[in-house]
């Protein structure tokens, strides 16, 4: 997916996760986020939303000092998912006038603005798939975005210690696990070999798929996308688990995002 692509999916998004807490009990708790409700989980991707827009507008090249910036909250809960839309909507305006092909400074490996609309898009996406979740809803990603997300997780998740700690533990002497797509989408994608060392981890390339791992995940793009988010139990019949148990007991445990 290309940066348009994304632009476009951060919006189409943020409808879904309106229309889905649009009529809904804003207090019902959210499993999959412990403590929140749907009411502190709207707030969080708006809030998100305004803080990653803010960060596009000024085009930052080094680590903010500051995380402040005007939310302008609606004053009750119930006001939460039109604040959302606006917040939805004064992205994208910021997307259309942004170069996102611009030279940024990012947390992960892209170091470009077009780094933060993809980072919002997997954000909306994720609490989107929370909120049905919350209401008795099966989630369901379209393959293509689901991929694109494994990928984006994958990519950054080596440069995310900073606020996910744990993964600064994953290390191991040599030691290799893949994740596989089983809804293959005839194009050699859905296919990532993530490499343990002492000093720590990052993708393989292995494009043919040839190389054997110590320990595989095998499942659909949208299963994948939401185990590795902590979304769904790897040990659900969704999943098919190959190899080393410890290695994936200490991947999932040390890789909450």
């Amino acid at each position: 997916m290309n940066p348009a692509q994304h632009a476009a999916a951060v919006a189409a998004e943020a409808a879904g996760f309106v229309a889905t807490v649009k009529a809904a009990d804003l207090s019902a708790p959210v499993p999959t986020c412990p403590g929140w409700t749907l009411a502190d989980l709207t707030r969080h991707v708006g809030s998100v939303h305004r803080w990653f827009t803010e960060l596009l507008r000024r085009g930052v090249q080094q680590p903010p000092t500051s995380r402040d910036v005007d939310l302008r909250l609606p004053e009750e809960p119930a006001g939460l998912p039109d604040w959302l839309v606006m917040s939805a909507a004064e992205a994208a305006e910021v997307f259309a006038v942004t170069d996102l092909d611009a030279p940024m400074w990012a947390w992960g490996v892209d170091q470009h603005a077009r780094f933060w609309v993809r980072r919002m898009l997997f954000e909306t996406l994720v609490h989107r798939a929370d909120a049905e979740l919350a209401l008795g809803i099966s989630p369901h990603i379209d393959r293509a975005l689901a991929v694109d997300g494994i990928d984006e997780f994958l990519t950054n998740l080596p440069f995310a210690s900073s606020f996910a700690p744990l993964t600064a533990e994953l290390r191991a002497a040599d030691r290799t696990v893949r994740f596989s797509c089983t809804d293959g989408g005839g194009d050699g994608d859905g296919d990532w070999l993530i490499g343990l060392r002492p000093d720590g981890f990052a993708l393989i390339t292995d494009e043919a798929g040839s190389r054997t791992a110590d320990a595989t995940v095998r499942g659909t793009a949208e299963d994948l996308l939401l185990l590795l988010y902590g979304r769904l139990d790897r040990g659900s019949d969704s999943f098919d688990l190959v190899g080393d148990q410890d290695l994936l007991t200490h991947w999932f445990t040390h890789s909450a995002f």
